[in-house]
């Protein structure tokens, strides 16, 4: 035990944005739209703000740390940049516009089909979408996240003239 102890590497720091509890804040949105059948569309809307704020306060914090381990002589301003602009277009993307409009799409659908296929009351078929938005969020978020990996890497992180990738992914 002695040696090996010795020798391993240390923790990364923790990442509030990305290692907490802060992180589901992102989700807001998704949890929002499941719940769009039962509540009021000022709600929805409300969700959307709380996951835009989790995503620029995440932004900001990534360009302060860009700028705080860049030597001023080394483009600061331009790490710090970069670390903003990708990181606000990625979880954008990824924690706002793209799950959203999924879970959206999956509750309409599911609503609809209900209303097709069963004798339940609406109330019922309401509640039962709400459940379904919010059991697909599980499923949906890995295969988004690497979609706009994929999307990222092959557009706007092309134009960035860095030699590391900035730090977005999950």
């Amino acid at each position: 035990m002695g040696s090996r102890a010795k020798h391993q590497e240390p923790e990364p720091p923790v990442d509030l944005y990305r290692d907490t509890w802060v992180r589901y804040l992102g989700y807001a949105n998704e949890v929002g739209e499941s719940f769009r059948a039962i509540v009021p569309v000022s709600l929805v809307w409300a969700s959307y703000g709380v996951a835009t704020v989790y995503v620029t306060a995440d932004a900001v914090d990534k360009g302060k740390k860009a700028a705080t381990a860049t030597p001023k002589e080394d483009g600061r301003t331009t790490r710090a940049a970069v670390a903003v602009v990708d990181t606000f277009v990625w979880q954008a993307l990824a924690s706002v516009i793209i799950p959203g409009f999924t879970i959206n799409r999956i509750c309409a659908a599911s609503l609809y089909l209900m209303g097709r296929m069963t004798r339940w009351p609406l109330s019922v078929r309401k509640w039962t979408t709400t459940a379904v938005g919010l059991s697909a969020i599980p499923f949906i978020i890995k295969p988004i996240d690497r979609s706009v990996d994929f999307l990222m890497d092959s557009s706007l992180r092309k134009l960035y003239k860095t030699a590391e990738s900035p730090p977005t992914s999950f």
